[in-house]
């Protein structure tokens, strides 16, 4: 009876802006048994082409990733490449099937930064201290579909479950983010491209679903809720 052929490992692209940690996470998965690093992307726009000629199972990302696409974005477009024709610039590419997982490995851990990245299509969301052997546990899981959390990450997501908090949208995040940095409404609506009156109505909207009536009060409640990036 002849012996079945071993699996083949799982091929992981790398995605952090800096260069020391991705060299870093490569020595350290050079140990573990049965996966392969097959690329290393310092921007979420090298993540998606090299996603594109790579064809990664599982996608390491951090989700700070300095000028250009953040985490979030960059986790979105390449659970979603499938079914995309192009790539993040707009050029014809092959389209990956099935899309890579992404797996979230990053310092941050708001309730913001982890409903954002699930909300994504995040896999799995681990903090970067995490020891070895639970990283190499996270990746297999994040390969076969299955949800990797940190033990940290999952507790807030089930204080959530238990308290939900608001329902904020991403441009409501992003004026509260404005609000958090002292911008008043015509200064946050050139930040963001929209108009005074549009900043006006998400504002009562945000008030509405943080219990407030100021925008010291939004800014209070938010950072005691952890809903800011």
């Amino acid at each position: 009876m002849s012996e079945s052929a071993p699996a083949a490992p799982i091929r992981l692209l790398l995605c952090d802006d800096h260069a020391v940690v991705r060299a870093g996470l490569r020595a350290l998965l050079s140990s573990a048994d049965g996966i392969e690093v097959v690329g290393e992307a310092g921007t979420g726009e090298e993540a998606l082409a090299m996603a594109a000629r790579l064809h990664p199972d599982v996608v390491l990302m951090d989700l700070q990733l300095g000028d250009g696409l953040d985490g979030v974005t960059a986790t979105r477009r390449l659970t979603s490449l499938a079914s995309r024709p192009s790539d993040a610039l707009g050029t014809p590419t092959d389209p990956i099937a099935p899309a890579p997982h992404v797996l979230v490995l990053t310092m941050f851990d708001t309730d913001a930064d982890i409903s954002r990245a699930i909300e994504a299509g995040a896999t799995g969301y681990l903090l970067k201290a995490e020891r070895a052997d639970e990283l190499f546990a996270a990746i297999r899981n994040a390969a076969s579909g299955r949800t990797a959390l940190s033990a940290p990450v999952a507790e807030r997501l089930l204080a959530q479950l238990r308290s939900p908090r608001p329902a904020l949208s991403e441009r409501e995040h992003e004026i509260l983010g404005q609000l958090a940095r002292g911008l008043g409404n015509r200064e946050i609506a050139r930040a963001l491209f929209i108009s005074e009156a549009t900043v006006k109505t998400h504002l009562g909207r945000i008030y509405g679903k943080l219990g407030v009536e100021t925008r010291s009060g939004a800014v209070a409640v938010a950072k005691e809720r952890r809903l800011l990036s």
